[in-house]
């Protein structure tokens, strides 16, 4: 058996210290973009060979790119990318058969049960043959000092007078941070690197596959009270109301938006946003339906032919009214430009569209409805990656200027975009200060947004 020579605890020492490096004194830039990739990089090593699978090797690319994303733009998406991937590589690099799904409670298990699993030293630090030199150096010298850091600091900060007295010694090291920081760090790397998965979680694990069992096969009701036949009508009863409701809505959907007399600009983008946030409700109860009546033996029933020919046009229909929505927001960026919740509602409808699309596979393919909870996590994940690789704001800027779209102002309040204003809006940009660019040109190396340092001074 291949035995790595970094052992736990040095995982959780070394990346501790490392955290404390990258960040004492310093803002989140690039510290937190090198955090990333070492953790990736250590993580590759640490994991065995077994774990080593196509999923894992996939989130270790995107665990890298995604820290040197923040480390470009240092902004929201780009930290939930950092944030994601590093926990799907954890995840994967101790187990490859849990489904991901169950990512959130073992992580959230283990960030409650940090202390007593802190406490238990037996399992994650090894058993010390310590010296005799070694035991006087840590009783003498390590576990005193470490009560009269924690004390002076506590009676420098509850008396004045007492602070007084070494008001002319300077010492430039703000304790209070780096303690924090200290405690941070280990939080974070005992939990990355020591997290542990409860039995009852694996116990779990078969509720969340794709794929039916022999024993969810048989033809049972859902409800006591209810025969098999006469859910089955109930199913085509409900479909088939619910198609021909549809077929009218998307008929005055689509009226109202393009036929209707021309909106004020206020007015329209009350409207769509209005539009766009009941069509997705629509479509989240839409497809709850289907999971409703194709959660088990349904799916086997050679009877439910009707039924699921009904389910599918249910599906498509929905599917049309997604394309009128997009169709709605297009007219709206084409008479009043691209802006981030433009782009934003693009995201939600092509994530709509997709979780219809494996609707439409689990009717076909017979799958359970965690088939669906385990391919739209990927999907969203690919979402939030697409989301912090690319700079949008420039992207939406260019556009605007392209088709004379918004004044300076409006242009200046997308980012990333320094360049293309200062070719387009020269005069503007002379007098119009950026405080995250000034923030970034000032900062040490660790703290730079790179981004900002790309652009010719």
């Amino acid at each position: 058996m291949k035995t790595h020579l970094m052992k736990t605890y040095h995982l959780i020492l070394f990346t501790t210290v490392l955290f404390v490096v990258l960040f004492y004194g310093e803002t989140p830039g690039v510290n937190l973009g090198i955090l990333g990739i070492v953790y990736a990089v250590l993580a590759l090593f640490a994991t065995p060979e077994k774990n080593k699978t196509q999923t894992f090797y996939i989130l270790f690319v995107t665990s890298i790119l995604s820290s040197i994303a923040f480390a470009w733009y240092r902004d929201f998406p780009s930290l939930l990318a950092v944030v994601a991937s590093l926990l799907f590589l954890g995840f994967k690099s101790k187990t490859r058969k849990l489904k991901t799904l169950f990512i959130v409670p073992v992580f959230v298990t283990n960030f409650f049960t940090f202390f007593c699993r802190f406490f238990s030293f037996e399992k994650w630090l090894p058993k010390f043959n310590t010296s005799g030199m070694l035991q006087k150096t840590i009783a003498i010298i390590l576990i005193p000092a470490i009560f009269i850091i924690v004390f002076f600091c506590i009676y420098t900060y509850g008396s004045d007078h007492f602070a007084t007295l070494f008001d002319n010694i300077e010492f430039d090291f703000n304790f209070l941070d780096f303690f924090g920081l200290a405690v941070l760090g280990f939080f974070i790397a005992f939990n990355f690197w020591n997290f542990s998965v409860d039995r009852f979680i694996y116990k779990q694990n078969h509720y969340l596959n794709n794929t039916f069992s022999v024993q969810e096969k048989p033809q049972k009701p859902s409800f006591s009270f209810m025969t098999f036949d006469l859910e089955r009508t109930s199913g085509i009863i409900t479909f088939l109301v619910l198609n021909i409701m549809l077929v009218f809505f998307i008929f005055t959907y689509n009226y109202e938006q393009f036929y209707e007399a021309p909106k004020t600009p206020s007015q329209l983008s009350d409207e769509t946003h209005e539009r766009v946030v009941s069509v997705i409700f629509s479509i989240i109860m839409a497809i709850a339906v289907i999971m409703f009546y194709f959660k088990g033996a349904f799916n086997f029933d050679k009877n439910a032919g009707i039924l699921k020919m009904l389910a599918k046009i249910w599906v498509v229909l929905n599917a049309v009214l997604i394309f009128s929505a997009m169709a709605k927001n297009t007219e709206y960026v084409q008479q009043l430009g691209l802006t981030y919740k433009r782009l934003g509602v693009y995201a939600f409808l092509i994530l709509s569209i997709i979780g219809l699309v494996v609707t439409f596979i689990k009717i076909q393919k017979q799958k359970t409805n965690a088939f669906l909870f385990n391919q739209m996590l990927w999907y969203f994940y690919g979402m939030i990656l697409v989301c912090s690789y690319f700079n949008w704001g420039g992207m939406a800027t260019q556009y605007n200027i392209r088709n004379h779209k918004g004044n300076f102002e409006f242009l200046h309040s997308l980012n990333y975009n320094d360049e293309m204003l200062e070719q387009a809006f020269p005069k503007e940009m002379k007098t119009k200060i950026n405080d995250e660019r000034t923030e970034s040109n000032k900062a040490t190396f660790l703290s730079k947004i790179l981004y900002y340092e790309s652009i010719k001074k």
